[in-house]
């Protein structure tokens, strides 16, 4: 049987509730600025970086910002919910309980800013199963290229091929999968749309963390 020995999670969608508070973030800063959102926005921006994103607002909206402000303001948005009040999915906190105690190397992979990252996972007292978390700021670029999760894994000690990478974004996943990690999709809700490509594309797709957090899946991870 295939024997994997590190896990990298995904934050937004994957651990965390947060789809929902972007989506209506997108349509917020576009408002206050004078602009009605176009309907496919948040599938748009979904896909991109943090500096990406606000390049494209400023280009795509001829914005009298630099991409600069833009991060800036989307940053302050989206600073009390990742502060106060976004939910972990639920079962994630116990599944990495699960994780830890089976000894299995953690990482996150996310392109939300590192500031609001550290901020939701120390509040939600999350952070100290993780080895590391790698951002864009980090040097890798966003995750239509594999950087990210290869840089992850060599973090984590591992190769692509002895890893589980954790997704919700299915070019994310078509990413992680290309590279030749084993990836598991969560079917959030934000994306509907996406699920049946999603199942093609990961080893196993799931809806819940309590749908893995059995003794059938941690019997896939070699112990030390």
């Amino acid at each position: 049987m295939k024997q994997y020995k590190s896990m990298i999670f995904d934050m937004d969608g994957t651990l965390l509730d947060s789809m929902g508070m972007w989506q209506a973030l997108d349509r917020r800063f576009l408002r206050e600025n004078g602009i009605e959102p176009p309907p496919d926005i948040s599938d748009i921006v979904k896909k991109m970086t943090v500096d990406t994103s606000s390049a494209y607002f400023v280009e795509r909206f001829r914005l009298p910002m630099t991409p600069q402000q833009v991060k800036a303001r989307v940053e302050q948005l989206a600073a009390e919910a990742y502060q106060e009040t976004l939910p972990l999915k639920a079962g994630a906190k116990e599944f990495l309980e699960a994780a830890a105690q089976h000894g299995i190397p953690c990482a996150i992979a996310s392109v939300t800013y590192p500031a609001l990252l550290e901020a939701a996972l120390n509040r939600l007292g999350i952070r100290q199963y993780f080895r590391c978390i790698l951002t864009p700021d980090s040097g890798t670029e966003g995750k239509h290229a594999p950087d990210i999760y290869l840089e992850t894994a060599r973090l984590l000690g591992t190769t692509p091929a002895e890893t589980v990478v954790m997704e919700d974004a299915l070019y994310a996943a078509e990413t992680a999968a290309a590279a030749g990690f084993c990836t598991v999709g969560f079917r959030d809700a934000s994306a509907q749309a996406d699920w049946a490509a999603l199942d093609a594309v990961c080893s196993r797709t799931v809806g819940s963390w309590a749908e893995l957090n059995n003794p059938a899946f941690f019997a896939a991870f070699s112990k030390g």
